[in-house]
Parts: structure tokens; C-alpha cells; sequence
């Protein structure tokens, strides 16, 4: 018996040398591709159209294989069968509504590939006509809407979002994609929220709504009101808020997983065993093969969340268990398949506090923890540039979240203490910490210690400037929160002040290499005001006295190396050239470092020669410092505890421009409507009442 073949449309028995035959769907996209009007032979064509099994491959490709000319002349077909795919969404058969929906994706997207070169008005006009274009969206908003909010099906809410996300992502900027303006107009804000606020719809969409949410806010977003950034920023539903946590946590919680995995069968590998034997000197080459796809986009909802809305910050220390070590929920996981965006989406929902009792064995974890290991994770590779984006991007997070009032309440809430593992990065001279010594402590040591881990580890040729001021930057306002509200914080500075002054260090080993691209004393001038910082307010944040005893004690043994910056900025102030202003700077910040080590090095020195020490203990140094404050005389330095706030449009309007880019492209890319087969519709559709 001759055996039936399929193939981009074609029915063809494999025996017979016939011409193929077409499937019926074909003849009638064929149809719509004359200049003739295909329901003036067949009255019943449009209704027949949409019970038929849609051909994806054939439609676009059949568009795209179409020049702007020969597109034009069947502009009205098209028009025609954008408007009855909208009106056919309004029908009671799913498999219309289906067929509707998928119809609409491929028209777009092969529409969109042929006006590449045009404006998006010549778009709207090809899709749906100039006259007709401001009802048609309406009602297409309106009918994607309803079907979102509505009780039924979760495959066509899953096909409403990526009709929607194909919407959103058709051109490279989304801000020149105008078709937005009637996303603008007819806002599906609402829908996005109460997928997110209901357990089932989150698990099941989840991920597609935050991803939609966070591009839609991005359209325009400095040149007009985008009503989804002023919404977002008003939202004030706990239930809606958490449920976009969850969703947030769920996705970086996926990644570190998948990163760990990595890792885990990396150390137990061939190349793990080889390098035991010959030492650890390949170790770092071992590990820049441990490389997971970061999720620029999950990262972007985050920020928007965390930027725009004040209410979100709660969210951000919402306790649930540890992800890793949840069992499994009991509600069922979705069959509809979730299509990857950057990273594969998590296919079920993480189980807040609110669904299952805490267990007092099992770690309890929240979205700020979650969200530092990813970055402990992306922040240590930043050669690669969609981890330096992403790594820019944590930064920009953490940076928001160190101005926060509230935020800083909790991140130093003595009783809200976590243990957090971050990852490190291997080196030949430390060992790596085991997991269970870690302490619980309160969430800014996390913080702390991620940022003197980049510090230690980026002193490197290509130097990522910019990424260390940020990091110093974080620390500063950290300190500026404990001076103000005399928080102690029990933690182990003099790690972030060797980290300090191994990168004071570093810049003035490479000065000639670094001044050829960057002006590094803007952060030898971050990391000294630091310095003076703790000098001049570190009594009433430091732990306890001795903590400021070390702190004299470090200035003094590494007093070395600002003696060496205090030479090199005073020969580059006092030579007329294009750093005289900024090396100028970082002598007058110095004073105080200055006048320390001056003061106490005669003292050491006489202390050692009256007692007949060559070389003192730090006990015995210590000793000195304390006896010897009362005859120190510091200057007083003005705006040691003032920053200038974080301000996106101002300074990052075009790192956001090239981010939000590269995650439409992303987005396009993995957006395979065929994810939600066919077969997997009927079988839900299989009766058509």
C-alpha cells in the first residue's frame, strides 16, 4: 500500500508520479494570495478558513517569498484576513479561536519581514488599512483581553501571550514598532496582573506575562507616558505582587540550579580527575567551560519591578522554603508546553509560605537570596557581554534596592538572618568555603560579601570600570544607611578593606594601561572617601572599638601602598595635563590616611626600639593605636554620608535601549508557536458544540 507523505503543505502519495496534491488550506492561502476577492466564488470561505488546521511554514514563507510590490496589490486579501481573524476570536469554537490566533502570529511576523526596511505605519497599513486600523486593534485588544481573563482554556491564554509577545517583538527596537501604540491605547495591564495574582495561571503563564509586562513598559519609555509604567508603579495588591516575585524567583532559582548541575558534573568529570593529578593550575580555564544561557529578560522584570514600584521591595524578603529542596507541588504541572525565553521557564509554580508550612529543617530562602546567588553566578565572567549585561544589570538592582529605606530595614534586620552561598570564583590561592560553615547572618553580609568577592577577582587587563564603580558605589550606600540609623553591623570588614586596598593596588601597578582608556581616579577617589568614611563615622557603625582599632591597624601595615598613590596623584596634580583635576582630587582625600599613618608610624617605630622588638604582633601594634588616639588631629571632611541617587533616564537610558534590544531579538527568536502542537489543541478542542 502507497504511503502518504506531508511536506510544506504538499499531500503526495510516495508511489505515484502524479503531480502532489495540495492540502485543502494551502489552495485557500493560495487563494488569498491573488488580487481577487476569495469569497465572491466561495460565500462560506472566511468560515471555512478557520476550521481548517493552520500551515505556519507555508503562510509566512509564502509572505515572505512576496516583494513589496506584489504585496501591495493583494494588501486588501490581507486586510480582509487580518479582520476575520479577529472577528473569528470572538467565536464560541475553540479550534477557530486557535486557528485565529495562530493565523494572526504568522501574518505579522511575514508582513513584519517585508517592511523591514519601511516605517511601521506601512505595516499597519498592509495588516489591517489606515481607515480601518484604529476599530480592528480595539477590537483585537479587546477579544486577546477577554480570552486572558476568561475561565477557559489555558492553552489559548498561552497562545494570547505569544500572539502578544509577537506583537511586541516584531522589530529589533520596540520603540519604533508603532503597532505598540494601540497596546498603549487599549491597555491589557489588568489581564497581565491577574494571571499573576492566581496560582493556576501563573504556573502555566507566568513567565510569558512578567516577560510581556517588563517589554511593554520599555516602549517609549522616555519620550511619552507609557500608561504601563505609571500602573506598574501604583500596583499595591499583595497577591499580584508576590505572584510576579514567585515567578521572578522561580526563573533565577531555575538557572542556579541548572549553573550548580553544570558545575557538579564538571568537578566530577574526566577534566575534574585530570586536573587533580596535575594540580590546580588549570582550574580557572576549567571553569569558564561552566556556561549557562543568562535570562536578560527575567532580570529586566525584576528591575522594573524593584525601580518602579516601592510596594515590590516587600516582596523581595518574602520567605518560602529553599527551591532546590521543595517537594513536589501537589497541584498538577501544566501539559501545555511553555516556550524558552533566554532560559527555559520553570513549569511549575514555586509554593509560597502561604501554601505550605515551613518545615524547621528545610533553609527558607526569598527572592533577594535567590536573586544574589544568580548574581554571585553571572558577575563572575564578564568577557562574555551578555553576562557583562547582566552582571551591569545586578548592580543596577543592587543599587536601587541600597537606597531604599525600607530595603536597608531588612537587608540589616538583625532577626531576619539567612544563610547565603554564593558562588566563588576558583582560585589557585584560596580554597573554596564549604557550604554548611557558612553563618546566618543578616542579608547585607550577602550583600557585602558579592561585592568584595568582584573586587577581588576583576582586577584583570580588561578592566570593567564601569562595573567597579557601581560595586563601590553599593558599598557606599550601604555605610551611608548604617551611619544614619547607628546600625552595628557584626561583620568582617577588614575582608572588604584588604579588598580595598588590593584594587588601590592593582590601578596604580597598571596606571599607564588603565589611563589610556579609563579615568581610574574617580575610583581610587570612591575608595578612599570609603576609607574616610569609616575614619570619620566608623565609631558609630563599627561593631565594637577594636573594630576601629583594626581598622587604624590595616591603614597602617598597608601604609605602603598609600604612600605609593599619595606619590603617583601628587606627581599627576602638580603636572599640567588632563588628570591634574581628578589626581588633585584624591590628594586632598587622602589627608586624613596621611595624617594616621604619619602619626603612628614614629610611635610603632619608638615603641619597638624602647622595648627591643624588630617586629611587632598585632597585638603590640594595636596597643600603640589605642594609647596613642588622643594626640591625632583629623580634619573634618564634608559630604563623606551624601550621594547622588540613582537616576535611570539621565545615565542609562542607552544601556536599557541596547538591552531591551537584544532581549527582543531573543524573545522573536524562541518564540515557536508550533510549541503548542496541534495535536495537544485538538485533543482539548476534541468536541465542537
Amino acid at each position: 500500500m502507497a504511503q502518504t507523505e506531508k511536506k510544506g503543505g504538499l499531500l503526495r502519495k510516495s508511489s505515484a508520479s502524479k503531480k502532489p496534491l495540495k492540502e485543502k488550506v494551502v489552495l485557500m492561502y493560495d487563494e488569498i494570495f491573488t488580487t481577487e476577492d476569495p469569497s465572491k466564488c466561495n460565500p462560506r470561505f472566511w468560515e471555512e478558513l478557520f476550521l481548517m488546521k493552520v500551515n505556519l511554514e507555508y503562510l509566512e514563507g509564502k509572505l515572505e517569498a512576496l516583494d513589496g510590490e506584489e504585496l501591495m496589490k493583494i494588501k486588501d486579501n490581507i486586510n480582509c484576513l487580518f479582520q476575520h481573524c479577529i472577528q473569528a476570536l470572538g467565536e464560541e469554537h475553540p479550534i477557530r479561536v486557535v486557528n485565529a490566533l495562530q493565523t494572526l502570529c504568522a501574518l505579522i511576523r511575514g508582513v513584519h519581514q517585508k517592511n523591514k526596511s519601511t516605517s511601521g505605519f506601512d505595516i499597519i497599513n498592509m495588516l489591517v488599512g489606515f481607515d480601518k486600523a484604529e476599530l480592528c486593534m480595539k477590537n483585537l485588544m479587546e477579544s486577546l483581553d477577554s480570552l486572558l481573563c476568561a475561565e477557559g482554556s489555558e492553552s489559548l491564554k498561552s497562545l494570547c501571550l505569544k500572539l502578544l509577545l509577537c506583537l511586541v517583538t516584531v522589530t529589533d527596537n520596540i520603540s519604533q514598532n508603532t503597532i505598540l501604540e494601540y497596546v498603549m491605547i487599549n491597555s491589557i495591564f489588568e489581564a497581565i496582573l491577574q494571571i499573576l495574582s492566581s496560582p493556576l495561571s501563573r504556573r502555566e503563564h507566568g513567565y510569558d506575562a512578567v516577560v510581556l509586562l517588563a517589554l511593554l513598559v520599555n516602549y517609549r519609555k522616555y519620550e511619552s507616558v507609557n500608561p504601563y509604567i505609571v500602573k506598574l508603579s501604583i500596583v499595591d495588591d499583595e497577591a499580584t505582587l508576590n505572584g510576579m516575585g514567585l515567578v521572578i524567583a522561580q526563573a533565577l532559582s531555575e538557572y542556579n540550579r541548572q549553573y550548580k548541575d553544570k558545575e557538579e558534573e564538571h568537578q566530577t568529570g574526566f577534566f575534574s580527575a585530570l586536573t587533580n593529578m596535575v594540580g590546580s593550575m588549570f582550574i580557572a580555564d576549567a571553569d569558564e567551560k561552566i556556561s549557562v544561557q543568562t535570562n536578560e529578560a527575567i532580570l529586566l522584570a525584576l528591575y522594573e519591578a524593584v525601580h518602579l514600584n516601592r510596594n515590590f521591595i516587600t516582596v523581595l524578603a518574602q520567605s518560602h522554603p529553599e527551591m532546590g529542596l521543595m517537594t513536589t507541588p501537589t497541584s498538577p504541572v501544566p501539559t501545555t508546553p511553555v516556550t524558552p525565553l533566554g532560559t527555559t521557564p520553570p513549569s511549575s509554580d514555586v509554593i509560597s509560605s502561604a501554601e505550605l508550612p515551613l518545615d524547621a529543617d528545610v533553609q527558607t530562602s526569598n527572592l533577594l537570596i535567590t536573586f544574589l546567588k544568580y548574581s554571585s553566578i553571572v558577575m563572575q565572567d564578564t568577557k562574555d557581554e551578555h553576562r557583562l549585561h547582566s552582571g551591569k544589570l545586578c548592580l543596577i538592582i543592587l543599587t536601587c534596592i541600597a537606597e531604599d529605606q525600607y530595603a536597608n530595614a531588612f537587608l540589616h534586620d538583625d532577626n531576619m538572618n539567612f544563610r547565603v552561598n554564593l558562588h566563588r570564583m576558583p582560585m589557585r590561592h584560596r580554597k573554596k568555603a564549604a557550604d554548611k560553615n557558612l553563618p546566618c547572618r543578616p542579608l547585607v553580609c550577602a550583600v557585602l560579601d558579592l561585592m568584595v568577592e568582584f573586587i577581588v577577582t576583576h582586577m584583570m587587563k580588561e578592566f570593567p570600570m564601569d562595573l567597579y564603580v557601581r560595586c563601590i558605589q553599593i558599598v557606599h550606600k550601604l555605610l551611608c544607611y548604617q551611619k544614619k540609623c547607628r546600625v552595628r553591623l557584626h561583620y568582617t570588614w577588614r575582608e572588604l578593606w584588604s579588598a580595598l586596598i588590593s584594587l588601590l593596588k592593582f590601578l596604580m601597578s597598571n596606571e599607564t594601561v588603565l589611563l589610556a582608556k579609563h579615568n581610574i581616579f574617580t575610583l581610587a577617589l570612591m575608595v578612599v572617601n570609603l576609607f574616610n568614611m569609616f575614619i570619620t563615622y566608623g565609631d558609630t557603625f563599627l561593631p565594637t572599638p577594636s573594630s576601629y582599632d583594626e581598622l587604624y591597624y590595616e591603614i597602617i601595615r598597608m601604609h605602603q601602598n598609600f604612600d605609593n598613590l599619595y606619590s603617583m596623584v601628587l606627581r599627576l596634580s602638580t603636572n599640567a595635563g588632563q588628570w591634574k583635576e581628578p589626581a588633585s582630587k584624591v590628594t586632598h582625600a587622602l589627608v586624613n590616611i596621611r595624617a594616621i599613618i604619619n602619626h603612628f608610624n614614629p610611635k610603632i617605630e619608638s615603641y619597638a626600639a624602647v622595648n627591643h622588638i624588630s617586629q611587632l604582633s598585632e597585638d603590640q601594634v594595636l596597643e600603640v593605636v589605642r594609647s596613642n588616639y588622643d594626640t591625632l588631629t583629623l580634619k573634618l571632611q564634608d559630604g563623606l554620608d551624601q550621594y547622588e541617587r540613582y537616576s535611570e533616564q539621565h545615565k542609562e537610558a542607552a544601556f536599557f535601549k541596547e538591552l531591551v534590544r537584544s532581549i527582543s531579538i531573543n524573545v522573536r527568536k524562541n518564540l515557536a508557536f508550533n510549541t503548542l502542537s496541534q495535536e495537544l489543541l485538538l485533543k482539548e478542542f476534541s468536541t465542537i458544540s
